[in-house]
Formats: structure tokens, sequence, C-alpha cells
């Protein structure tokens, strides 16, 4: 088990969530929008916009909805340039 995995089963048990509360796809999904929003708005943006996508499927959206709607929001992180030949 990887480091990150053993964090979530743990904060999920602390939280009194089933150790499958964060299914791999859309623990992938919340991983990209965070690093595009950290990267495209503000580093700080990044976790606080996770949460408000948790308060959204904590009243009732469903989760890759919402996901999908605030991904589209976020600009995607740019890519690494290619060192310029000269």
């Amino acid at each position: 088990m990887s480091t990150l995995d053993d964090w979530i089963t743990r904060a999920g048990a602390a939280l009194d969530l089933p150790a499958d509360a964060i299914p791999p796809e859309r623990r992938d999904a919340l991983l990209d929008l965070t690093r595009d929003v950290a990267h495209g708005v503000a580093r700080i943006a990044g976790p606080l916009t996770c949460y408000l996508v948790g308060i959204a499927v904590g009243s009732g959206a469903d989760p890759a909805e919402a996901l999908a709607r605030v991904s589209a929001l976020a600009p995607p992180a740019e890519a690494p340039s290619a060192p310029q030949e000269q």
C-alpha cells in the first residue's frame, strides 16, 4: 500500500467513511482538478476547490457531474515546455 493509499484509508476511517470512499478514478480526477486549479488559478485554490466539490456531493450532487462542472472552469495545467533547439 502506498503512502497516499494508507493516508486516505486512515483519514476515511477517522471520518467514519468506508475504505473505498474514493474510487481510484475519482481520486485521479480530484488530483487532476487540484493540479489544474493550483497551477491555473492559485495554488491555495486547489484544495479549497476540492472541498467545494465535496460540499456539493454531500448536498446531493452527482460526484462525476460536480467534478466535470468545476473542471470545465479550470484552465488546464500547462505541460512543461521542451527545450528549444538553437
